[in-house]
């Protein structure tokens, strides 16, 4: 029997999981880490810290599944994408990575719109300048630090600089560089034209595989602190989206899926190149070589649910630790006794600016509506309606750009909790499935390996016979009609309020 690896850097921890190649999880370890905010609208992170999480994790579930490490036959990554991870001479971090969720670079992305110009810089990369894209925080260090940037000779994203550790070899793959806004996504390789115009050398660049292609092996340094054996291939692995995909089956065309982690998504597979002109959706490379992905991003959806639970249930959740329950599934819990609208209660879950479809890093949240009759139950369920209302847009959007698909695939946390799985159905008045395998990004990540290290013959191929999925949670017709109403009230909020956060933000 041989197994594989799949490692999730994600925002709120690293997750290593271990599949035989069956795809049957066999362990699993996660380790947190925090989010430094130095500003309001600011997120970094220390790489050094999702090193040390991927080095504890990887030890961990190799004692705890007893298995040798000859036995694995490759390993994969998922990865939050866009962080910008800044390398010196030595290889060294410089500074702590600006990640996705930072929204300090609206300056630098009207540089780049300027310089690019805002529909040529959608026919390359297919997205317009984004304040959580790479490319943005290059130019805010370039701006604002320039010794940083002199002493800068390599840029990595996150996964990228976890698998350096690995292998010490340099590289990034196509899926993930999509998120930088400086890749050409019908070449899948950099724009000469971009980096020409921003001034960014491309040496300081990897050159760019496929997800499925081995990076390299695990280095002698390496073996000795995980615990894995030298010389262990190691493939690219690809963003956590694309991970996620693949994870959840959905690497054919007419296949999406929804996941509500830290951030929101809406995830469409597509054979060929989709893009929307007006930037509302992104369209990036797919981690399924040749192929590509169409989806909308919120910022901040399990965000908003974990704000609720920071700020309004700190003594339950004492409750829960001491008696060794999920607060998460007593909020989610609490929330299902609100009546649909929360009694006429709508949040914007702008915490962190938005991204699709309005694009603005000045967006804040907003609970309107807001009455002395409402309780922080209200207010759980108006957050936890308005993080579906923000993913509902980006399905108008798909759907405006000729994408379709007749079922949505759920991933992340926010799948597990049948609340969400039906409100989703309900919203989007499409069946809701969730696959059998939870791990979704890991899963991907290893299956990934798997295809690189030949022990599958094709993504499309592995998937088929190691996705399986349980019954679908079907729309109730009468819950999508009061949800209709509050959904309509919900997309005319923010133009009336989109001048105000402008303001808001230069007070």
């Amino acid at each position: 029997m041989k197994y594989l690896i799949g490692i999730d850097i994600g925002t709120s921890g690293t997750k290593t999981a271990l599949f035989d190649e069956f795809g049957v999880l066999c362990g699993s370890a996660t380790v947190e880490y925090p989010l430094h905010q130095p500003q309001n609208g600011w997120a970094e992170q220390d790489p050094s810290d999702w090193w040390d999480a991927c080095v504890k994790s990887l030890k961990e579930v190799l004692a705890k599944a007893n298995i040798a490490a000859e036995d694995i036959a490759g390993i994969g990554f998922s990865g939050q994408m866009h962080g910008l991870v800044m390398l010196g001479e030595d290889g060294e971090v410089i500074r702590n990575s600006i990640i996705w969720c930072d929204g300090r670079t609206a300056k630098e992305c009207d540089e780049i719109t300027r310089l690019v110009g805002a529909s040529r810089l959608i026919e390359l990369t297919a997205n317009p300048a984004l304040t959580s894209f790479t490319a943005g925080n290059i130019l805010w260090v370039k701006n604002n630090e320039p010794d940083n940037f002199k002493r800068c000779r390599h840029i990595l994203l996150p996964k990228d600089y976890i698998r350096y550790k690995l292998t010490g070899n340099f590289g990034m793959e196509a899926s993930d560089a999509s998120g930088m806004n400086m890749l050409d996504i019908n070449t899948r390789d950099w724009s000469k034209e971009v980096l020409g115009k921003l001034g960014i050398d491309a040496s300081m660049l990897p050159e760019v595989k496929e997800a499925c292609d081995v990076a390299g092996y695990i280095t002698k340094e390496a073996a000795l602190l995980t615990g894995l054996k030298e010389g262990t291939p190691v493939v690219y692995g690809g963003g956590d989206n694309m991970a996620a995909a693949i994870g959840t089956g959905v690497v054919d065309s007419g296949k999406a899926f929804i996941t509500i982690g830290t951030s929101g998504v809406l995830f469409a597979h597509s054979d060929s190149v989709a893009v929307d002109l007006k930037g509302r959706v992104n369209t990036f490379c797919s981690a399924v070589p040749g192929a590509w992905a169409v989806f909308g991003c919120s910022l901040a959806a399990g965000l908003s649910f974990q704000w609720m639970r920071n700020n309004f249930f700190t003594q339950e959740m004492k409750e829960a630790k001491e008696l060794g329950q999920n607060i998460y599934d007593q909020m989610t819990d609490s929330a299902s006794k609100v009546p649909i609208g929360a009694d006429r209660l709508i949040f914007l879950p702008y915490l962190m600016g938005e991204r699709s479809p309005i694009l603005d890093p000045n967006a804040r949240g907003v609970f309107f509506g807001l009455s002395a009759i409402h309780t922080k139950y209200d207010m759980l369920r108006a957050v936890m309606e308005g993080v579906v209302y923000a993913l509902r847009q980006s399905l108008d959007v798909l759907r405006e750009l000729g994408v379709g698909f007749s079922e949505i695939y759920a991933t992340g946390g926010g799948a597990r909790s049948p609340l969400w799985r039906q409100m989703i159905a309900d919203v989007f008045e499409l069946p809701v499935t969730t696959i059998q395998n939870r791990e979704g990004p890991a899963l991907g990540a290893a299956i990934m390996a798997g295809v690189g290290t030949g022990l599958y013959p094709s993504v499309s191929e592995a998937c088929k016979s190691i996705i399986k999925v349980n019954p679908s949670d079907v729309p109730i017709l009468a819950n999508s009609t009061v949800y209709a109403d509050y959904y309509n009230l919900f997309k005319d909020l923010y133009p009336g309020m989109k001048d105000g956060f402008k303001t808001l933000s230069m007070l």
